[in-house]
């Protein structure tokens, strides 16, 4: 476990990747399997998001940022809802999508 009582992100696969993710320019939406252990002893396996903006620095370096300037707002709100979308469903694995937008 990480600090804070939080499991380590991972894909279900034993690796740390994120199970889906939605691109619409630098913007970026991840999806993360979680496992979890209920008070009675059961283990879940929930669904979190990360969001990521990406960018080129000074020096023309890559860089990720969660903060989000004025004109990011509608492509996050995007993946955003695509990520909803995917979580909600309950068929999500039979979801035709390549997760990458204008």
């Amino acid at each position: 476990m990480l600090k804070g009582g939080e499991e380590k992100m991972t894909n279900g696969k034993g690796d740390n990747k994120p199970v889906k993710k939605f691109q619409a320019g630098g913007i970026s939406a991840a999806l993360w399997e979680n496992k979890a252990s209920l008070k009675d002893g059961r283990q879940i396996e929930t669904l979190s998001v990360t969001i990521d903006r990406r960018y080129k620095d000074s020096d023309g370096s890559w860089q990720s940022s969660g903060s989000l300037k004025l004109n990011d707002l509608p492509k996050a709100i995007l993946v955003l809802s695509k990520a909803y979308e995917y979580m909600a469903a309950p068929e999500h694995d039979n979801v035709e999508d390549t997760g990458i937008y204008a």
